[in-house]
């Protein structure tokens, strides 16, 4: 009787496991959200569909229970916890109440991911790469070879690193112009659009970014930081027009270069102009500059907006997280002038009193972009050269969690349905 009885509480005990589902909280109770979001992603790798539960607890996830689930849950350091099939029912039924503001979104295939960066060791680090590394999130390298021989369609999702898409070599040619990385890439860059039948580099950037227009165009979503938002839409405006000066090109930019921009090509950004003084450290009056600003890192802050998880899915599955206050952080493009952004074009997080714009969102064709503005959420002004970030000093970085909601965000679609 005894073993009847000692098997009769393993069975029972066996049925509980696999009825039992296993909530990832993301509010400000979760020990590390960075790898809770590297936790979700080898989920979805082993074929198990995920709910995130957007604005409930943080953006939790919930997910059927197994035991490899839990140890990995445990090696990585991510909060969890064990529930019933019954109280994963309540909190679906709860969110999908027209009285909250909260839904469930179903992930169910995790993104293939791109990193367009170039192969050579840069001088500088990016978020992203840093992020996609600690929080344990495959992905694959790729630079204009890749692009131009049209690879990004095996692709959901594109970053694009710290980059200068209007040939200008990060207009740091003032200060680094004697540093051998800066005549290594310069060399590098040339060879590269010679290699691909372009006398400029300008000239091949350009054909880069209509490849990265045309990938977004067919349903790719595209992630930019820092200088490659505003030069991504400056090279579109520009197309055709020579805005580079002799030390990036070899002969002189369009002196009636401003006037023939042609704002209809761009992506977020409208009635800019462009920097013409090829020693000044910015491309455009797009980047709304330290000085224009107003502020300093003690009080450099920027707002989430709210939105209707189950009216607007996106924006809100973008701005999760377990605060609304986000502290700034600088970068060769931080923020984005309001009074320059697009009005189609939906705003995320703002700086208020400095009339910026700090994170935006919008489609293209089938697709969608998403621009956020500086260089290193934890870290208010990298230099170049300057270490890394290391993140584990940083586990529930709210800025660098935006960065792991856009990664996450091609794996969803809407079904709200009983487990």
């Amino acid at each position: 009787m005894k073993k009847l009885s000692l098997l009769i509480v393993v069975l029972l005990l066996a049925t509980s496991v696999r009825a039992s589902y296993i909530l990832v909280p993301m509010d400000k109770g979760q020990k590390n959200h960075l790898k809770a979001y590297g936790i979700a992603y080898w989920v979805l790798k082993r074929g198990v569909e995920i709910d995130w539960l957007l604005n409930y607890k943080g953006g939790s996830f919930l997910f059927k229970s197994n035991q490899a689930f839990i140890n990995e849950l445990v090696i990585r350091g991510v909060s969890y916890q064990v529930i019933s099939n019954a109280s994963a029912n309540g909190i679906l039924e709860k969110i999908s109440s027209n009285d909250v503001n909260m839904d469930a979104m179903k992930l169910d295939k995790p993104p293939k991911i791109a990193v367009y960066s170039p192969k050579s060791k840069q001088p500088w680090d990016d978020a992203v790469t840093l992020v996609l590394t600690y929080a344990e999130i495959p992905y694959d390298v790729v630079f204009d070879d890749e692009v131009m021989n049209n690879k990004l369609p095996k692709y959901d999702w594109l970053h694009l690193h710290h980059e200068d898409f209007t040939g200008q070599y990060g207009k740091f040619y003032s200060a680094y112009r004697n540093r051998p990385w800066y005549i290594k890439q310069q060399r590098e860059f040339e060879a590269m659009a010679r290699k691909h039948g372009f006398k400029k580099v300008s000239q091949l950037k350009l054909a880069v970014v209509k490849k990265i227009r045309d990938f977004c165009a067919s349903g790719g979503f595209l992630f930019a930081m820092c200088s490659a938002t505003d030069t991504y839409d400056i090279a579109l405006a520009a197309n055709g027009v020579d805005i580079c000066e002799r030390m990036y090109d070899g002969d002189p930019a369009d002196p009636a270069a401003q006037r023939k921009l042609n704002f209809k090509n761009t992506f977020a950004f409208r009635n800019f102009r462009i920097s013409r003084n090829p020693f000044e450290y910015e491309y455009s009056n797009i980047d709304n500059q330290q000085y224009e600003r107003g502020l300093r890192e003690n009080n450099d802050f920027f707002t989430l907006f709210k939105f209707s998880a189950k009216w607007d899915p996106i924006p809100t599955m973008l701005t999760q997280c377990h605060t609304q206050v986000i502290k700034g952080f600088m970068g060769q493009t931080t923020a984005f002038k309001k009074r320059l952004v697009k009005p189609d074009v939906i705003i995320m997080g703002e700086t208020k009193q400095a009339k910026e714009a700090r994170y935006i969102h919008g489609t293209f064709g089938k697709g969608t972009w998403t621009f956020y503005g500086g260089h290193d959420p934890e870290d208010y002004q990298h230099f170049v050269g300057e270490e890394p970030t290391d993140l584990n000093l940083h586990p529930n970085s709210p800025g660098y969690r935006l960065i792991l909601n856009n990664i996450l965000f091609p794996a969803a679609r809407k079904k709200k349905q009983k487990t």
